[in-house]
Formats: C-alpha cells, structure tokens, sequence
C-alpha cells in the first residue's frame, strides 16, 4: 500500500511538471522563440541627434574591443560619446582617451561623477552624470550601453530606424554574449533562455501589456520618455536596472520594446564557474524582491518544472509506475525542445538542450546564494562596491 502511494505521487508528481511544460509551451507568449529582432524599418527624412552614454568601472581589459566599435559607427545625423569613468583604478578613462585619438568618427568625452551619493548605484550614478552631459546638446535619443558591448557599424543607425518607424520610446536589444568556455556553453544560452522565459519579448511591445523589460547592455531612450520618468532618479537604487528602467518608461505610457540583438556582442568573457556565479547571483534575489515566500515559491517552482522530468523517467520504473517515467520524459523531451532554438541562436550543439536541469539547478543555488548573502547583510557586490540593502525593483503594472 506504502509502495502504491510513493508510486502515485511520483505520477501526479511528474504530470504537474508535464502540464506545467504545456502551459509554458503555449501560454507564456512563446518565450522559446528566437525570432524576435529589429522591427522592420525605414529611414527616416531626417536623422536625429544621438548621445551615447557609456558607464564604465574598470574595463580596460574590455575597452580595446567596445569603444572603437561606438566611435566607428556608420550614422547619417549627428552623434557624439560619453564615457563616465565610474571610479575606474584600472586606467579605464586614461586609456578610452587614447583609443580616440588620431580616429575619425563619433566625438568622444570621457568624465568622473565621483563616488555615487547614498541611495545610488554606481552604474546609475554615471548613468545620471552622463545623461545631464549630453542634456546640454538637446539629444532627441540616448543611447544607453555597457562598456562591454561591441556594436556592429550600422547599428546606432538600425536602431533609430527602428524606433523611428515604429514610433518607440524604448528599444532594446538582447546583446549576444560569449560562449567560448565549457562553463559559457553551459550556462550563458539559459541565462538568455530564462529572461526570455520570465518576461516573453512578444508581450513587451504590445502597448497595454504589463510585461516590461530591457536589457541593459543596449537601449536606446528617447529623451522626452526619459524625463517623463525621471529617468534615472526614479530607479537610483534598482540593482537590475535595465528591467526597471523599461518599467518606469512603460508606467508612463512608453511604447517599448525588447528582442534579440543581431549586430550587438558583448566581449566580456566568462571563463570560469566562479565569474558566472557572481555574475548571476549578484542581482537573483532582487528579481524575487527579496521575498522570502517568493524565494521558496521559485525554489519549488524551479524543482518542479527542471528537476522533476529527469528523476521521474529515472525512478518510474525503478518505482514499478511507467506513467511517472512517460510523464517525467515527456516534460523533459518539451524542455529541451524549447531550448534548442536559443542554442541555434548562440550555434551550440543541440545535445546541450537535455542538460538543462542541470544549468536550471545551477541558478537555483545562485539565487539562494544571493539570498543568504543578502540576509547577512552583504547585498549586491560588484566590482569592489557592495550594497546592502538594494531596493527591489518596482512591480510590474
């Protein structure tokens, strides 16, 4: 009898994970789809007037790679580059000024706001002194990116086109990271493949959707957007800025929108476990708002849909219950399914896609690491600043 109720819950245990699999196949807007890029556009009569603000805290080793890539941009209107030295001790600034000289194309100015006042994140409070810098040049656009981030020529140019036509307040692209090491192949296709899972870039553009996000590494704000929302003073203290950020310009009534970038890369490697680890943990328990009944909603959340198919079609029939190892495989075989497209998009072998309990396990223990480190008072830490009690970022809606 004992042996025939371990049996059953192993069943409907591993047909919670199946329907669970279904619904998120069907219903969450078609997250595992990899086909959301740059709106079609047109060029505009008239091209507008662009800012880069570029925040950076010692990135020498990056910066060789990224800002020529800003400074060589293909665009027919006027723009110019603003990098924000954000206390660099690596020669960060020194060395973005000699990358600029003697080279034709985009003017750049590198400045230091100081350490950031109390209520601010590092990267926002550059964010702030860069954007009062270009205030002055009356910019139609900003366009926010990361010191890692390479962009192709034309890209500056696509993205205006793209909000132009489509007449965006926000747009964002999804910038393809490395994947070069073991631990890359590993873990940077689901990192991708989770945020798309959590905040489905079909529904972001739809005007009146509550689901709003961007990524950080590349958004392009128009500037009327931005001070309807007080861009960034409304956000000083989010540690993921980019998702707050496109909430804010959306809670103003911002059209915005958010896909997967084509000529955007980011150069920053990841080679080891451990530069993974921070990389993710250092913001996971904001996500969760730092709730602890969230934390243990998606720590059971996470054993349900990733764990639960792969020991079901294990111990199903070590149990004597082939419906737990149907209903067990069966969610695994959607799993991967809905995978392999991101690991098309980041051209990794498709036998990746059935490890990715393991990976979804892997950031399972990231965001309760970021948990503990939170309740002992350490917070986000990131490049030598820790902050202890970051506020979470606003609720959607």
């Amino acid at each position: 009898m004992g042996q025939t109720a371990d049996v059953s819950a192993i069943a409907w245990t591993a047909a919670g994970s199946l329907a669970a699999w279904l619904w998120l196949l069907l219903g969450q807007g078609f997250f595992w789809r990899t086909d959301v890029r740059l709106p079609p556009s047109r060029d505009p009569n008239d091209w507008p007037y662009v800012c880069v603000v570029v925040p950076a805290r010692d990135e020498a080793a990056v910066l060789p790679e990224s800002l020529p890539s800003l400074l060589a941009q293909d665009y027919p209107g006027r723009a110019e580059v603003f990098l924000v030295d954000d206390g660099s001790t690596d020669g960060t600034g020194d060395l973005a000024r000699e990358l600029a000289l003697g080279r034709d194309g985009l003017p750049l100015t590198v400045a230091s706001p100081g350490e950031p006042p109390a209520g601010w994140t590092g990267k926002l409070w550059a964010v702030r002194h860069g954007m009062g810098l270009a205030h002055a040049r009356g910019p139609e656009y900003l366009l926010l990116t990361d010191a890692d981030i390479a962009h192709r020529p034309d890209s500056l140019r696509a993205l205006v086109a793209a909000a132009r036509s489509g007449g965006f307040d926000l747009v964002s692209q999804m910038a393809r990271l490395r994947v070069e090491s073991v631990w890359e192949r590993l873990v940077v296709p689901a990192f991708v493949y989770f945020f798309a899972q959590l905040y489905p870039f079909r529904r972001i553009g739809v005007r009146g959707s509550r689901t709003a996000a961007a990524a950080g590494g590349c958004v392009l704000l128009r500037t009327e957007a931005a001070e309807r929302a007080r861009i960034p003073d409304a956000i000083r203290q989010a540690v993921i800025d980019d998702v707050a950020l496109a909430r804010a310009v959306k809670g103003v009534g911002g059209h915005i929108w958010l896909g997967l970038a084509e000529r955007v890369d980011s150069v920053r490697p990841y080679p080891r476990l451990g530069d993974l680890w921070r990389m993710v943990s250092r913001s996971a328990y904001a996500q969760l708002r730092h709730n602890p009944l969230l934390l243990a909603g998606t720590v059971l959340g996470l054993l349900l849909v990733y764990a639960v198919p792969p020991a079901a079609l294990l111990l199903g029939p070590a149990a004597g219950d082939p419906a737990a190892a149907w209903a067990g495989g069966s969610a695994w075989v959607l799993m991967a399914a809905t995978y392999l497209p991101m690991l098309r998009h980041y051209r990794q072998p498709p036998w990746l896609a059935p490890l990715l309990p393991f990976t979804a396990v892997l950031y399972l223990l990231m965001t309760v690491d970021c948990a503990v480190q939170h309740y002992r008072g350490r917070g986000a830490a990131w490049k030598g600043r820790t902050y202890a009690r970051p506020e979470a970022v606003p609720e959607e809606g």
